[in-house]
């Protein structure tokens, strides 16, 4: 008789998965159930951190539901990332002619070539008023996870 050891989900694992993040009311926020499983690698940033440590050591074929606190998931939110932005950065940031309402989110060109998005809150003569936390930072949510494949 063959053995065959237990896969489980690494740091470092290529992972197939099913997987719902829905708010405490059960709302979902993004599910792949309903759709083609996401396979993904652990530790290369396409899952938020607390998700993806929610995944660690999980057997391939088991299936989770996990409550998340703000913690674990997103982190909580923080003051000092809502932060005033001069109309100037604003347009130099913008496409020509681009118009922006409350709620909008937009991206900004970060010094190190990267990019980085805010929600605008406010916006008047002077600058704009921006929260750059995660859209779901502060919030606890429900993971769900069915692990298909580990390589």
């Amino acid at each position: 008789m063959s053995y065959l050891p237990t896969l489980v989900v690494t740091k470092d694992a290529y992972l197939t998965l099913h997987y719902r993040l829905s708010d405490m009311d059960g709302t979902d926020i993004i599910s792949t159930f309903n759709d083609s499983p996401a396979t993904l690698q652990m530790g290369k940033g396409q899952l938020a951190p607390g998700l993806e440590a929610a995944l660690l050591g999980l057997q391939e074929g088991s299936h989770t539901k996990q409550e998340l606190t703000a913690e674990n998931a997103f982190g909580p939110r923080n003051p000092d990332l809502i932060q005033r932005v001069s109309l100037l950065t604003l347009k130099k940031n913008s496409a020509f002619g681009e118009q922006y309402a409350i709620g909008d989110l937009v991206d900004f060109a970060a010094p190190s070539g990267g990019k980085f998005a805010g929600i605008l809150k406010a916006i008047d003569d002077e600058g704009a008023l921006f929260d750059f936390n995660h859209p779901l930072a502060g919030q606890s949510l429900m993971l769900e996870a069915k692990i298909i494949g580990i390589l």
